[in-house]
């Protein structure tokens, strides 16, 4: 049977299993929201940073008036071709209001401070306008500022304790889970790959070594040596990946290792040995295919591993760092409003890591019993 024959075969084994389905869907349209993030977000300022104090702690359907008035100094603007990325500073700063009147050159609002509470506030439509839209008529300019700065916003996920879109916040956030899982997956199953292969095919000191080296590791607890390495390189979105990569590949090359002692001593690799192939082709062109099921197994498991550690992380205050949003950090900053009637604030972040921790763990699951493997 052919490669693709095999491929098309997996491929249909878990299409029959609906479970399997859910969790692929699931990740895909994680992955789409990831990729189209600030396209995607209401807030696309970058990290969805756009803070409205007046409006913290809203509930899910709030919905509120803004006036945009313009900051004091125009913001740095990306390249068009990489806002998609990076997101769009915003030349604006957001003001709620629960009215406003014009009387000739100048616009009143009602400024919304909080529920019952609020000042009125005056402002000249010189300071609001930009300078190519001054010169008009005072008509013109108030139906620029209706059309453009006058804008009414819900935030359909309601807003964290500093006045930010939780909606937008998730999505964004949905970046830095997927990222730390695609760099310790591959991170660690390179370790892994390496270590095991070489472990398992030698044997001997070689083996020895790695074994012990790998008993050590074992012994200890995660989430501490992750500490340790922290502590040593830093903390930063891409530190906190790597530690956590570096402390994953442990059970990756003890299976993997498993793996190859079984393969190597099989009549195809007895023969290749024969033929004088070397030990490098033997190794990565005839017995790593033949463990490519464990290994995706595995890297669907450390995936979902890796999701959790970096929440946990960043929950205790030592992963990715504000303002980025993340789902553990985001539950970190507003796990005390569960005893209040504001409890979406930390459950919604939770609900996200749930989901797809979940469904790598069900495709995990599905991916063994179509490959028949033993974990």
């Amino acid at each position: 049977m052919s490669s693709r024959e095999v491929n098309d075969s997996i491929l249909r084994k878990l299409l029959k299993k609906p479970s399997a389905i859910v969790a692929v869907s699931i990740i895909m349209i994680t992955a789409l929201v990831a990729l189209f993030a600030y396209l995607l977000a209401p807030d696309n300022t970058p990290n969805a940073n756009r803070m409205i104090i007046e409006l913290g702690a809203r509930p899910p359907g709030f919905s509120k008036q803004l006036l945009l008035v313009p900051k004091t100094m125009a913001q740095r603007r990306p390249n068009r071709g990489t806002e998609w990325l990076s997101g769009t500073p915003s030349d604006y700063n957001a003001v709620p209001m629960n009215g406003y009147f014009f009387s000739g050159n100048n616009l009143y609002i009602s400024h919304y401070i909080d529920d019952g509470l609020q000042d009125t506030v005056s402002y000249s439509l010189a300071e609001l306008l930009p300078a190519d839209e001054r010169a008009g008529s005072v008509a013109n300019q108030q139906q620029y500022l209706e059309k453009h700065q006058i804008v009414n916003r819900t935030f359909y996920l309601g807003t964290d304790r500093y006045g930010r879109d939780i909606l937008s916040r998730v999505i964004v956030g949905s970046r830095v889970s997927l990222a730390v899982g695609f760099v310790a997956v591959l991170l660690s199953i390179t370790i892994g790959i390496i270590l095991g292969s070489v472990s398992g095919y030698f044997g001997g000191f070689i083996d020895n070594t790695v074994m012990w080296v790998i008993n050590i590791l074992w012994a200890i607890p995660t989430l501490l040596l992750v500490f340790a390495i922290t502590l040593t390189i830093g903390k930063g979105f891409w530190e906190i990946f790597i530690a956590i990569g570096l402390t994953m590949w442990v059970s990756a090359a003890r299976l993997i290792r498993g793996q190859v002692l079984v393969i190597r001593e099989m009549e195809y690799i007895t023969a290749a040995r024969a033929l004088g192939l070397g030990n490098t082709r033997i190794i990565f062109k005839h017995i790593l295919p033949n463990i490519a099921g464990p290994i995706m197994v595995i890297a669907a498991s450390n995936f979902a591993t890796a999701i959790l550690i970096e929440a946990g992380l960043s929950f205790l205050g030592i992963g990715v760092q504000p303002p980025m949003p993340s789902w553990g950090l985001m539950i970190k900053e507003h796990y005390n409003f569960l005893l209040t009637n504001r409890p979406l604030l930390a459950i919604i972040p939770g609900i996200a890591i749930m989901l797809l921790v979940y469904a790598f763990n069900i495709l995990g699951n599905a991916l063994r019993d179509v490959l028949d493997v033993r974990a």
